[in-house]
């Protein structure tokens, strides 16, 4: 039976025994499905693997310092071993404690997130690992489709967190991602971007000219279980997956109609709503018609488009998804987004075999593994699946559920074992925007006293720790960060 991971069962450290090696060797070529990546699935999994294992090996290196901690070399001896497993060293005023009361695991603990936090969105932005800065070709498969913008709403369940990068292989400067708890975005905030994305098209032609005829694509991602459909499924919608794509398609049709409503130009918004199986990343596509409808109880399988193109070569099987696309089609079909859909099944046969090939043909963490909370507005680093639990935050008042599901989950996650939840709450801002910044820095305060104040018991009890950071995104770089829950008294001082 199928288990939820944790910070105790999941393999960690550098003795843990391994699923498949760090370094990727060219799997077998006939287990392969005639378009699978092979090579991108080989940096994928070393990028994913390297940057859990550094998370993964918090505990048992402070499962050693627990055992350590009355020795007379304690600190040069913790400090050494933070070296090697961590690669940073620990911060001193926590160490030198420990003689007098207990090591405080909490807040060590948090802090090691924090800073791995860190690590990872500087190496993010310093590498480039999904090579996602670099996109025209994709930019021009979107415009030839008939779409000038991509925006997409995953739930923010940590499981769909790799959905974009990884599971549909889009390039993430290629699209906007808001994911939301049960993919529920917001209509009216969802109605602005399309309006601010309108008008950067009519005053700078980006990304493309008002005047040509393409659409603004909205698209849903909700999730489902295919191993243990009536626990593993959406928390949100209680594990029911129609109840999640008849609420995701009901957003959907909302905004549709909000823009026709607000603008009469409805047309100028199309709709696409999808699932995602958490167990092997198969998708499956609720495929529209020219106008945007789509059955909720019928849909075209990326399970069933895998085998029935695996025998054929790539043309052939190119050709047999286009089929399969437009026979899924009830009504009138728009060419473009057949094309587009199309592409998104191709992408995805890389993905089942990636699950195939590394995760023996589904995850072992069936269930939640996220690593810390994500709150605020960014994260553009952040891809990999059960890493994050986002939510997507501007006010703690109007995102209640989102923050309560993710509570409630690492409440189970980390809380039951004694360890604290951490908190990245993140606001980017625009650099070239006089004062952006600092008003950036101001809501983070501000979320962070809400949800101090909303989870009062865990945070008096330290089981709960808050990071607060800032990007610029109008520039290629690294989350900077701006204060922690995790203070130390200045010398001297009491």
């Amino acid at each position: 039976m199928l288990r939820r991971a944790s910070y105790i069962d999941r393999p960690m450290g550098p003795t843990a025994p391994r699923r498949r090696p760090l370094v990727y060797s060219s799997p077998r070529a006939s287990s392969q499905h005639c378009l699978s990546d092979v090579a991108a699935n080989g940096r994928l999994h070393n990028y994913d693997y390297r940057v859990k294992a550094s998370f993964d090996r918090i505990v048992p290196v402070l499962q050693q310092l627990s055992g350590l901690q009355h020795e007379r070399s304690f600190i040069a001896d913790a400090q050494r071993l933070a070296k090697e497993q961590l690669g940073f060293e620990l911060p001193l005023p926590i160490l030198e404690m420990a003689w007098v009361t207990q090591l405080d695991m909490r807040r060590l603990f948090a802090w090691c997130v924090f800073e791995i936090y860190e690590q990872t969105s500087k190496s993010f932005f310093e590498t480039d690992p999904l090579d996602g800065a670099s996109a025209a070709d994709f930019e021009r498969l979107l415009i030839d489709c008939g779409f000038h913008l991509l925006d997409i709403t995953p739930c923010a369940d940590g499981r769909l967190a790799h959905a974009i990068a990884f599971g549909l292989r889009i390039p993430f400067s290629c699209v906007r991602r808001r994911p939301h708890a049960g993919a529920m975005f917001d209509v009216e905030n969802t109605v602005d971007r399309w309006v601010k994305t309108e008008h950067l098209r009519f005053r700078e032609s980006q990304p493309n000219s008002a005047h040509e005829p393409t659409r603004y694509l909205k698209a849903v991602v909700y999730h489902f279980s295919s191993l243990n459909p009536s626990h593993e499924g959406c928390a949100a919608h209680a594990s029911n997956d129609a109840a999640a794509a008849a609420a995701g398609m009901e957003r959907l049709q909302a905004f549709r109609v909000a823009v026709e409503n607000s603008f009469c130009c409805g047309a100028s918004v199309d709709l696409l709503l999808l699932g995602i199986d958490t167990d092997t990343d198969a998708i499956r596509v609720h495929v529209p018609d020219r106008d945007s409808k789509a059955p909720l109880d019928q849909w075209l399988d990326a399970k069933d488009v895998y085998e029935s193109t695996c025998s054929l070569s790539p043309q052939g099987a190119r050709e047999k998804i286009l089929q399969m696309v437009k026979a899924a089609v009830q009504g009138e079909l728009d060419q473009g987004m057949v094309r587009f859909i199309a592409r998104l099944f191709e992408n995805n046969i890389s993905q089942i075999d990636y699950v195939k090939e590394f995760h023996d043909g589904a995850y072992a963490d069936a269930g939640h593994a996220e690593r810390f909370i994500g709150v605020g507005i960014g994260f553009k680093e952040i891809h990999l699946r059960n890493l994050t639990y986002f939510a997507h935050v501007d006010t703690v008042e109007e995102s209640t559920a989102d923050l309560d599901v993710g509570v409630k989950i690492f409440t189970g996650l980390n809380v039951a074992r004694g360890l604290p939840i951490p908190v990245v709450v993140r606001f980017d801002y625009r650099g070239k925007v006089p004062g952006a910044r600092q008003r950036a820095i101001s809501h983070g305060e501000r979320v962070i006293a809400a949800i101090k104040q909303r989870y009062s018991d865990l945070y008096q009890q330290g089981l709960l720790h808050l990071l607060l950071s800032v990007r610029d995104r109008n520039r290629f770089v690294a989350a900077e960060t701006v204060s922690s829950s995790i203070t130390f008294p200045t010398p001297g001082g009491h």
